[in-house]
């Protein structure tokens, strides 16, 4: 992930909403929140787009930003990329081409399954696990969440990280270039694929892509908003044409799971919820689990399908896929008869950038100006009650003795340090 450009994020803050209850504060898995003059700030350099701080807001003062459904009709010819989380948000749904011939009906020329590219991933990535050089585990790239919280913590995971790109890439590449194939009266300018994304970390990288001039998406939409568009247009009580290419392995990967089970290796791990996530990540690095070859990670409860911008529960969203699944074939965009003596060489078109370390919490580019920092930062903490309760502003009083020491905060913001002080005063002015 380039360090140069800065993140584009897709998680932002209305301030007039904000109360400054500290609530996203305490849960923010990544300590990217800070209370100053009675609201949140969001810091981007830390911020990973999770978007536990729009789920825990009970004033709805954080939000997703994403393209609207109307900016469709910028462009001729309208390719929509479906994330396969799409299909569990509907009751009842007994075929995904009922969902395929929806979108054709809301006013898109043509329809690219993500779920397509998925299984080509997961066919690329058993033959990189079977290359005995590669560093183990591997960790999925599929989740942006979790590449970008490698990038800003865990410097020795980044060179673990698989390098083959996202499905939602490899899906875009693929329909823009058919189109052009298909069409020559079209130029790319007249092309617009847009993707139906889950959650904003998603929508935070296509759009981190398309400012690098790196992305073969154009726009990315709520799910959400997808799926109330959809519910007019969708006639199930006709039979659909035969629009879906994919297979049980690519409807899969929206689920925790999914991904994995397409390796067909059992020394995987597969955990989601941003917790469990960032604990696993520990434990990988601490060396804990040296025999597993590959690590499924999902920022989500339940995978994709529980992305802040879905519509259902995920578990019954899980559920719902799970049924599905049972119609579909195992794959139908990879030949398992041909990965037998294939190469583990990845095509140029599928490799994906290197995640680079990024670190946030530099205190100085000179090492001496650092430890001097680190030393002024460790004595005011061991001053501060260790309460980590947030009323000062920072989310624990480690990281308040950082922010005093950046300048970003004043000692006297800690209320409880204050109150000790004065009830000193106070018994010292009666003595």
């Amino acid at each position: 992930m380039p360090t140069t450009t800065p993140y584009r994020h897709s998680v932002s803050l209305e301030p007039d909403k904000c109360k400054g209850c500290t609530n996203c504060l305490k849960r923010c898995p990544v300590e990217a929140i800070r209370i100053r003059d009675g609201k949140a700030k969001i810091d981007p350099a830390r911020c990973i787009d999770c978007g536990v701080c729009i789920d825990v807001c009970p004033y709805k003062a954080k939000r997703a930003s994403y393209d609207a459904l109307s900016d469709i009709q910028r462009y001729r010819y309208k390719i929509a990329l479906p994330a396969p989380s799409l299909y569990g948000q509907f009751e009842n749904l007994e075929e995904i081409d009922h969902v395929l011939q929806g979108l054709l009906d809301m006013g898109f020329d043509e329809v690219y399954e993500v779920s397509r590219a998925a299984e080509i991933v997961s066919g690329f990535t058993r033959l990189y696990l079977n290359n005995p050089e590669v560093e183990k585990p591997v960790i999925s790239s599929a989740c942006p969440v979790v590449v970008r919280l490698i990038s800003l913590r865990y410097p020795y995971l980044c060179k673990n990280i698989l390098p083959i790109k996202p499905p939602v890439d490899i899906a875009a590449e693929k329909a823009r270039a058919r189109a052009l194939a298909e069409h020559p009266e079209l130029s790319p300018e007249d092309i617009g694929v847009v993707f139906i994304s889950p959650c904003p970390a998603k929508v935070s990288y296509v759009k981190q892509r398309i400012s690098e001039g790196k992305s073969a998406v154009d726009l990315a939409v709520s799910m959400s908003d997808a799926y109330f568009a959809l519910i007019g247009k969708m006639k199930q009580e006709l039979p659909p044409d035969t629009l879906s290419k994919s297979g049980m392995i690519g409807v899969g990967w929206a689920s925790s799971g999914g991904e994995s089970s397409a390796i067909f290796n059992d020394k995987y791990l597969a955990a989601d919820g941003i917790e469990n996530v960032i604990r696993v990540l520990e434990q990988i690095d601490n060396g804990t689990f040296p025999s597993l070859e590959f690590v499924e990670l999902n920022a989500c409860n339940g995978g994709c399908v529980g992305g802040m911008m879905t519509v259902e529960n995920p578990y019954i969203a899980r559920a719902r896929l799970q049924t599905l699944k049972r119609y579909l074939p195992v794959s139908q965009n990879w030949r398992f008869e041909d990965q037998e003596g294939a190469t583990a060489e990845l095509p140029p078109e599928l490799k994906a950038d290197p995640v680079e370390y990024a670190p946030v919490s530099k205190l100085s580019e000179n090492m001496g100006e650092a430890m001097r920092k680190m030393a002024m930062i460790q004595a005011l903490h061991d001053e501060l009650p260790d309460l980590d309760c947030g009323s000062c502003g920072s989310p624990t009083c480690y990281l308040f003795a950082e922010d005093v020491v950046k300048g970003e905060a004043r000692p006297e913001e800690c209320i409880v340090r204050m109150r000790e002080e004065l009830l000193k005063a106070a018994k010292e002015g009666k003595a």
